[in-house]
């Protein structure tokens, strides 16, 4: 069993999180960057998959703020190609599921102005109305 730290010696409760709602041991990355030459959409993410990854395992601040987990499609190009088997899509479906849930565990779309729906990624709208992973 691998203990998940932050700088400074805390328990990395988001990186917990995410491994067990994924099934995933982020400890395998080791920031190739295949994931990354393998997203079609990597160009309109904040932050590549891999170093996203890598924010997670040292605990950074603000990765439930970026966009990279909501712009990321699952299409599994990046599962497809990964040398260490990470399923990155399940990791991006984690983040999102824990970013709802942390933001009271559900999105009213009817209570959003137009002009956040234009802007709001289709993905948002369908892991909003998703409560568990399958």
């Amino acid at each position: 069993m691998t203990i998940t730290m932050r700088a400074g010696g805390e328990p990395n409760e988001l990186l917990r999180k995410v491994e067990a709602l994924s099934s995933q041991n982020l400890a395998d990355c080791y920031q190739c960057g295949t994931c990354a030459a393998s997203c079609p959409l990597c160009s309109s993410m904040d932050l590549l998959p891999d170093t996203l990854i890598l924010h997670l395992r040292f605990g950074m601040p603000g990765v439930l703020d970026r966009r990279t987990f909501w712009v990321c499609v699952g299409c599994d190009g990046c599962v497809e190609h990964c040398p260490r088997a990470i399923d990155v899509s399940k990791v991006m479906a984690a983040l999102r599921q824990i970013s709802i849930q942390e933001s009271g565990d559900h999105l009213l779309v009817a209570h959003l102005p137009d002009a956040s729906l234009q802007k709001l990624p289709a993905i948002a709208l369908v892991a909003s109305m998703r409560r568990h992973m399958g």
